[in-house]
């Protein structure tokens, strides 16, 4: 037998052998462990003949919840089944065009897999965010087509680690060189300090956010094949050092191919000398380079992209830590660029510019795209001559060149931008300016190619919406984020110069807000393919008038979401926008009271109405949808979180609506309304995709889907409160494809089965608790091709579920469901069968059960190999009790045998005099709850907190409540019951929210128990407060005073409602008597 040694430096090997022909079994053993027996002592029923796996031996592993190293027990499956049933590259996963996925897994080295694997096909391995500290020589020699190889966040330097522990990662010398067809590695995010020896068939590497900090010629040596070098993020605020990244001079040269190179926050003072000339990107920005000079750039004359933008910051607008750029700094050489006769972009963002002298563009023909945003250029922009020369010129970014504390009353744009006529995209975000009219873009009108202006977060009051119909070729309009609030009044459209009236603005970092998401995402369509946008979001408009639009009747898509629009909206509004058609009015407050609303709009496809719930929330106010059936072209609603429950049209109708969007609405309280809203959407003849999900539903009966639009062919259920759905029911929905029942209450799926003859193709279930399948239930559904049953409470995933369908299945999602690894467990076999529809098959799917596999992979150990531990367990028990009886019986008697006789006739006779004795005090109740009715949220305390917690959540020691509604009897007068509960209760217990007026059956209760007190000499009153901070009658502070415990206060947090049950429990089982305050009295005296 021939035996891998384990070495510090190399993982733990697979032994392998062969015992003998007598025996004729294959034996696998981890870990260089011998083996202590054969088949006799590892067990029965093994599925694969000839191979035994001893993997519980207690030599080979002293602790059965220890854990094999992920790499050896991939191997010793692959060798155990080379059938080729499981997964070829456990436990990682090998998806589309040869890629091998072992992301997540926190692997501890690389895994190496089986020969029986199709190694060969393997082009791209990622090993990203695992725990590989140490790199072998061997570790990717099997890999002979390797391409791709991702080692990212492996080895964190100790300042980007999450909770900055040390690590160091070591890589010998020829982990890489093995690898002759290496093209792309990725070493970011580790803690390197040097660059290993590297193939010379790379052509990317990256190496950025580790801790090397020189590079020098024999660094690279020999990758001529290299054309993209990333180094950034190695010397900064994130990632500090004791010194700048040093490049040497000409330590690139040797680069003859390389294209890309970024060094970005490196701390660099001065940009490297000797850099190839064949570089066509060089990224340099966010170092402290505050100076640049012709010579910087020598002969980088192809160079086609140049960024050095953050090297000369200004930090009222950072949103990191920042160092202030030097006075009278940033030096920029007029020449500086002048030999780059190809550049396409340049970044000078955050560059603290106050001017632009046009002879930095004067040789740049070519420049496409030019980033001077985050500068002082304010007063630049509105007469700088220098973008005359910048006829090619496609995307300019002025981003954020405010004037700190100030908002201009107006803005001129320099005549020089009328001389960019290659404009495409012009942002201007962020300048601070309160009026928007036809002089302040003057210069841009006869642009032809211009097609977006971004002006959002302007602090814009006014604006003259009529000037954007003047430019031919306009396609999107950005005005978010600013402050309009109507139609600009014509004394506004007129102004001075640039540097008028000024308003001071409140000091801090101005950043632009987040996007908006859409509200009705998957059914409401973008508006990228329409021809003209105007984004008018975020803003303070309140009523809509129909001059603020004149001029843009070529406009097709309007957003308004998220103002403050609370109008009434009849039909005329948006009269002269006749080409629109798409319309967002989503998070405002609109009035849908008119029956002509938005009918102005004849070519209106979408409306978002969505989150405009405040006026459906109005008591007694009435709104009226019957404008969908007057809008022809329409085929987008949603009316989606809008809360309608009532008085609403009783029916939609539309001739062209296909998506609906009606969730987070109330359609069970619509519903529960007889048949008044139960054709709610049946007059939709077209609609193909309909979304009811957030609308609090229990039940969803037959004849509500019945009245469903019989076209539909998508339709959403999610996030509801659905226990039990009638599947039978899906034949009144003929075309139905996909159905979404996720994050609903399901706990079973028994009732029936899915119909035959249906035509659903995908079924979410996810996200239930359904943790039995009856057999066949998806057998009949033959289209059925996508299943999500994952975040479930299935233990197993049985074949019979599925019958003939199972081989015609795309998707089969079972992750997230604490399925039973037992031995033999009939799953495994199947999912090996489907295992190319189960996505995430080798890591996702994971056990439940046994506590040993909890939350480990289901190959984590073959369940086809093991032994029936469980079994085992039994056994073994029985065994031990047999001797420890056979050994202890004879011996006691031997030793102590009259005591042991005499012991147990005492106890004999003990027990049923015990018996009697409690049978004659017993009463039937523990305590009788006394509350009022007539307070809703007292009684519902009581029936559902009170009555849940003592009686059926207390096991063994739940108590016996005695309730009014339940345990009095019928016939009997009302004080007959009430004597009868207060004399044969142990205890009184008052519920009540307040203590200073107390009548009617409280009152007479209460009497009864200070009557019982004066008798029995038994004080049986425990007060249970629910409203800890009402008034406190005399009463109950003298009794907190003298008996604290019987005084409860139900808790404001959650966090101390377990101590008060037990406080409870204890108030009610114990007599009164103990908690008195010996200060103040012994209690009540028991009578003589």
């Amino acid at each position: 037998m021939q035996m891998a040694s384990d070495s510090p430096h190399h993982p733990p090997s697979l032994a392998v052998g062969r015992i003998g022909a007598r025996e004729g079994a294959t034996v696998l053993f981890l870990n260089s462990h011998f083996l202590c027996s054969l088949s006799l002592h590892c067990g029965k029923g093994l599925r694969a003949p000839g191979i035994l796996l001893c993997h519980r031996c207690p030599v080979c592993h002293p602790d059965p919840l220890e854990k094999p190293p992920l790499p050896v027990m991939a191997a010793a499956l692959a060798v155990a089944l080379a059938q080729g049933t499981l997964p070829a590259f456990l436990p990682c996963e090998l998806q589309r065009h040869g890629l091998v996925n072992c992301d997540w897994l926190f692997l501890k080295s690389v895994p190496h897999f089986s020969a029986a694997a199709p190694r060969g096909n393997v082009t791209s391995l990622s090993l990203y965010s695992n725990r590989i500290h140490h790199l072998h020589d061997s570790d990717f020699v099997h890999l002979s087509s390797l391409r791709r190889l991702n080692l990212k966040w492996n080895c964190p330097p100790a300042s980007l680690s999450p909770m900055h522990f040390p690590c160091h990662m070591t890589i010998e010398p020829h982990t890489f060189l093995a690898v002759p067809t290496l093209e792309e590695l990725n070493l970011s995010y580790n803690s390197i300090t040097t660059v290993p020896a590297l193939p010379s068939s790379l052509v990317s590497l990256s190496l950025s956010r580790t801790n090397i900090l020189v590079l020098d010629p024999a660094n690279l040596a020999g990758l001529h094949s290299l054309r993209f070098l990333f180094l950034d993020g190695n010397c900064y605020y994130k990632n500090p050092c004791p010194q700048a990244l040093q490049v040497a001079p000409g330590a690139l040269l040797g680069l003859g191919n390389l294209t890309h190179l970024s060094l970005k926050y490196n701390n660099l003072t001065a940009v490297p000398r000797g850099l190839p000339p064949s570089l066509e990107y060089l990224l340099l920005s966010y170092n402290h380079i505050i100076t640049l000079a012709p010579e910087d750039l020598a002969n980088l004359t192809a160079l086609r992209v140049l960024d050095v933008g953050g090297n000369c910051r200004r930090c009222d607008h950072a949103r990191n830590p920042c160092m202030e750029c030097p006075k009278g700094f940033p030096h920029l050489h007029p020449d500086t660029f002048s030999h780059l006769n190809h550049l396409e972009g340049l970044v000078l963002k955050d560059s603290s510019l106050y001017n632009l002298n046009p002879r930095w563009f004067h040789a740049l023909g070519n420049l496409m795209v030019l980033d001077l945003s985050e500068n002082f250029l304010y007063d630049c922009i509105t007469k700088t001559t220098a973008f005359q020369g910048l006829a090619q010129l496609r995307r300019l970014n002025l981003s954020f060149n405010y004037h700190k504390k100030v908002s201009f009353a107006h803005l001129h744009l320099a005549p020089s931008f009328g001389s960019l006529l290659s404009l495409q995209q012009l942002d201007m975000h962020g300048i601070f300016f309160r009026s928007l009219s036809e002089t302040t873009l003057r210069s841009l009108v006869h642009l032809p190619m211009l097609q977006s202006l971004h002006l959002q977060m302007n602090f814009i009051n006014q604006a003259q919406l009529s000037i954007f119909g003047a430019f031919p070729g306009l396609r999107y309009v950005d005005l978010s984020d600013n402050r309009i609030s109507g139609a600009m009044e014509l004394a506004a459209a007129t102004g001075e110069v640039d540097g008028g009236e000024r308003v001071r603005l409140p000091s801090g970092d101005l950043a632009l807000g987040p996007p908006g998401t859409p509200s009705s995402e998957g059914f409401m369509p973008g508006c990228k393919t329409l021809n003209f946008t105007l984004d008018l979001s975020r803003n303070n408009l309140v009523t809509i008038q129909p001059e603020m639009f004149a001029r843009l009747s070529r406009l097709q898509c309007l957003l308004l979401s998220r103002n403050s629009i609370s109008q009434a909206v009849n039909g005329s509004q948006f009269m002269p926008l006749t080409s629109l058609q798409v319309l967002d009015l989503s998070h405002n407050k609109l009035d849908l009271y008119h029956g002509r609303s938005f009918t102005e709009l004849p070519r209106l496809e979408a409306l978002d109405l969505s989150y405009n719930s405040q006026p459906f929330s109005m008591q007694g106010v009435g709104h009226n949808l019957s404008f969908v059936a007057q809008l022809p072209a329409l085929r987008y609603l949603s009316l989606a979180h809008n809360d309608i429950h009532s008085r609403v049209s009783q029916q939609l109708c539309s001739a062209s609506l296909r998506a609906l969007d009606f969730s987070g609405n109330a359609l069970s309280r619509m519903w529960a309304e007889g048949d008044l809203y139960l054709r709610f959407f049946r007059g939709l003849r077209s609609l193909v995709r309909l979304d009811l999900s957030q609308n609090r539903l229990h039940t969803l009966l037959p004849r509500t889907l019945d009245n469903l639009p019989k076209s539909l062919r998508l339709l959403r259920l999610r996030d509801n409160y659905l226990a039990f759905f009638n599947w039978s029911s899906l034949v009144l929905l003929p075309r139905l494809e996909a159905l979404d029942l996720a994050g609903n209450q399901l706990k079973a799926l028994s009732n029936g089965s899915l119909p035959n003859g249906t035509q659903l193709q995908r079924l979410d279930l996810s996200s239930n608790s359904i943790s039995f399948v009856a057999s066949s239930f998806f057998a009949l559904a033959t289209r059925l091709r996508e299943l999500n049953l994952s975040a479930n409470a299935l233990k197993t995933v049985e074949p019979s579920w599925f019958g003939s369908l199972a081989g015609t299945l795309k998707v089969l999602d079972v992750t997230g469901n604490p399925l039973h690894c037992a031995c033999g467990a009939a799953f495994v076999d199947f999912l090996l069968e489907v295992q190319a529809a189960v996505p995430g098959l080798p890591g996702h799917v994971k056990c439940g059960s046994p506590g040993q596999l909890q939350g480990r992979s289901i190959f984590a150990q073959d369940l086809r190999l093991c032994l029936d531990e469980a079994l085992s367990w039994d056994c073994f028990g029985l065994s031990l009790l047999t001797v420890a009886l056979g050994l202890a019986v004879p011996m006691l008697h031997h030793l102590c045998g009259w005591d042991l006789w005499y012991c147990f006739h005492l106890c004999l006779a003990w027990l049923p005099r015990r018996g009697r004795r409690r049978g004659a005090d017993a009463l039937p109740y523990d305590a009788f709850v006394v509350f009022d009715k007539a307070q809703s949220a007292v009684a519902d305390w009581v029936y559902n907190e009170l009555r849940v917690r003592l009686e059926e959540r207390r096991g063994r020691r739940a108590l016996r409540l005695c309730l009014e509604e339940r345990d009095w009897l019928p016939g009997k007068t009302l004080f007959e019951n009430l004597w009868a509960s207060v004399y044969s209760s142990r205890k009184m217990l008052f519920v009540l929210a307040h203590t200073d007026r107390v009548s009617g059956l409280l009152r007479a209760s209460f009497l009864l128990a200070q009557q019982r007190l004066l008798e029995d000499r038994k004080d049986v009153v425990v007060l249970v407060i629910l409203r800890p901070d009402a008034h406190r009658s005399r009463y109950v502070r003298l009794r907190q005073r003298l008996c604290r415990q019987s005084v409860l206060l139900w808790p404001h947090q959650p966090s101390g409602q377990r101590s008060f049950w037990a406080q409870l429990g204890t108030a009610l089982t114990r007599d009164n008597q103990h908690f008195y305050n010996q200060n103040f009295c012994r209690g009540p005296t028991t009578a003589e």
